[in-house]
């Protein structure tokens, strides 16, 4: 995010631009067409993902007309895109009016025509490295790959992606996410390999998949989804993931068990989830106002309770929009200031080498 492009120039008009834009409203034709469709259908969004269960709730609040119907929570990128497909004829509750998906599903889900233009709002707001020109994805919100430690089973937690590899943690290290499939997952393996010093995108998704391997042959992985549950009951003592991930059930344990969130040393990986609206949602004006519920103040503060570091965190702190009580709950600056953000080619570099390497070089099925 820091490495945003800026204009040199027409700064005055553009930053006026910016300011009202973020005190926009839904026009009052939108708030209408959204209500007599009267549903919104959203996919993978489980409520303790990024304080999502706040933000659907402040939504039904404010759009009591609009009933939201939510499809499997626990659903990964790769399965909403296959809703989607799937559903193209469908205009029934089991079709996805939005999705919400990790970067790189974003200009492949363009690229296939299963996306519509919107731009909300406060557009101007959102940085030009992480939204699509013609609006048909956009940046939502951001946060690194960490690790969720059970304290109770764990004596000494890991600091560092090497630690993962030695017996200390034999059949305790978990994915939280299918990386055949889960964008978490297949991040997860980017961020092991760039650990390694490989360079981010095909070569750090192969190391990835070589560290996994090493870590597979030790006994050390773990081929369950792992979640806060399991940690919990021990079937996943160490569950890598994203930091907001991490955090949040860490909140949500409140110290049973007592865990730990580690932003690791080395391979700190900082990664980029997009909105988009279906090319064929049933409900296309619903989707459009939950596009301007998600970018409002109010959707990104609601992202940010959640511990999640919002889209448009950098234009709200500029304008003193944050409170200090969320700012204090995140992780100290320090443990991002090593952070990286991918390229979109080295996320799909990756994705491409994991995804069709897993099976043959790691081989475990994980599920």
């Amino acid at each position: 995010m820091t490495k945003t492009k800026r204009l040199l120039s027409l700064t005055t008009a553009i930053m006026v631009a910016s300011s009202s834009l973020a005190l926009a409203e839904p026009s009052a034709e939108l708030i209408a067409a959204a209500k007599k469709e009267g549903m919104l259908t959203t996919i993978a969004l489980p409520h303790d993902w990024c304080g999502y269960g706040e933000v659907i709730a402040a939504f039904k609040k404010k759009y009591p007309e609009i009933k939201v119907n939510e499809l499997n929570p626990d659903a990964g990128s790769a399965d909403e895109v296959e809703a989607i497909k799937a559903n193209k004829d469908n205009k029934g509750p089991q079709a996805p009016d939005v999705v919400d998906v990790g970067l790189a599903f974003g200009p492949q889900m363009k690229a296939e025509g299963l996306l519509q233009p919107y731009k909300v709002s406060t557009w101007n707001e959102i940085p030009d490295n992480v939204k699509d020109a013609d609006g048909y994805w956009y940046g939502d919100y951001y946060g690194v790959m960490a690790m969720l430690v059970n304290k109770d089973l764990v004596k000494n937690s890991p600091k560092d992606w090497s630690d993962l590899l030695k017996k200390d943690y034999a059949g305790q290290v978990a994915l939280a996410g299918d990386p055949r499939a889960s964008n978490q997952a297949i991040l997860a393996v980017l961020a092991a390999g760039m650990a390694t010093g490989a360079k981010a995108g095909k070569e750090a998704g192969e190391a990835g998949l070589k560290y996994f391997a090493e870590m597979n042959k030790a006994g050390n992985f773990v081929p369950v989804i792992g979640k806060s549950g399991t940690l919990a009951q021990g079937a996943t003592p160490i569950v890598v993931m994203w930091d907001y991930n991490a955090l949040s059930a860490k909140a949500t344990l409140a110290g049973n068990p007592p865990v730990d969130v580690i932003v690791p040393e080395k391979g700190v990986l900082a990664g980029v989830y997009v909105q988009g609206i279906s090319a064929y949602a049933p409900h296309p004006n619903a989707a459009k106002l939950w596009m301007e519920h998600l970018y409002s103040d109010e959707g990104q503060i609601g992202w940010l309770k959640g511990y999640c570091h919002p889209i448009r965190f950098n234009a709200m702190a500029k304008a003193n929009k944050i409170p200090k009580d969320l700012l204090d709950k995140l992780p100290p600056a320090a443990a991002y200031e090593k952070a990286y953000f991918p390229t979109l080619k080295e996320v799909d570099d990756n994705k491409a080498a994991v995804t069709a390497g897993w099976d043959k070089v790691v081989g475990a099925n994980v599920k």
